[in-house]
């Protein structure tokens, strides 16, 4: 049993090393997300010297500010949304870029235990492999950006009509505040709480400029 069992380890930590790899330099074809979308799929596979700088620093500023100085996993965001789940209202995540992208890839949606055992493993690979610039650049390519699209260059497309090359900072920011939630958050005509939240995010780029924030993206 145990010889099985280390067997069954071996082959799948061989399989990670070998789809890890691979993605460090081919384009992600397609995800379980994808495939799972009733809607169809939407996609254009971009490099991320296509993909305006803006949107690299509004997602940096709306989900991942420490994204430059962790191996993946941020503690610090972490507890806090421990905290503020336990003390009840909107439920809050902890996850990093790193960890999205994780998921995005390799995995499924969904929670679970078993599932977050995994992200973690193939997060950890990730961060070793491809580093920081591969990394936004699949997750930029590989993230629901709206209901049966995915990545920065259909999602500029669908929204604004023109390339992610040439993103301003406010068609930035209201890209990465719908990105948590694309079927639900507009992204053309936001109001309300994702207006201001928007509007915060575009805001926060110029503190990501001036604290390179998203150096390790681009040095």
């Amino acid at each position: 049993m145990i010889r099985i069992l280390a067997k069954v380890f071996g082959a799948f930590v061989g399989l990670t090393l070998v789809l890890v790899v691979l993605f460090r330099f081919v384009p992600i074809p397609v995800t379980a997300t994808m495939l799972m979308d009733e809607n169809g799929i939407t996609k254009d596979w971009e490099s991320l010297d296509n993909i305006d700088r803006n949107l690299v620093s509004a997602v940096i500023a709306a989900e991942d500010s420490r994204f430059c100085e962790h191996f993946g996993f941020d503690a610090e965001a972490i507890e806090q949304a421990m905290r503020e789940n336990l003390e009840g209202g909107r439920v809050r995540g902890g996850s990093t870029i790193s960890q999205q992208t994780a998921k995005n890839v390799f995995l499924w949606q969904g929670g679970g235990y078993f599932r977050k055992g995994l992200e973690a493993w193939f997060t950890f690979w990730i961060e070793a492999v491809w580093g920081k610039r591969r990394i936004m650049e699949v997750y930029l390519n590989v993230a629901e950006t709206g209901i049966g699209t995915y990545g920065a260059e259909a999602g500029a497309q669908r929204y604004f009509g023109h390339s992610a090359a040439r993103l301003s900072a406010d068609e930035a920011s209201r890209m990465a505040a719908a990105l948590p939630s694309p079927k639900k958050r507009s992204v053309k005509n936001p109001g309300g709480w994702l207006l201001r939240h928007g509007n915060r995010i575009e805001q926060r780029i110029g503190i990501v400029r001036r604290d390179a924030l998203d150096a390790c993206v681009y040095n």
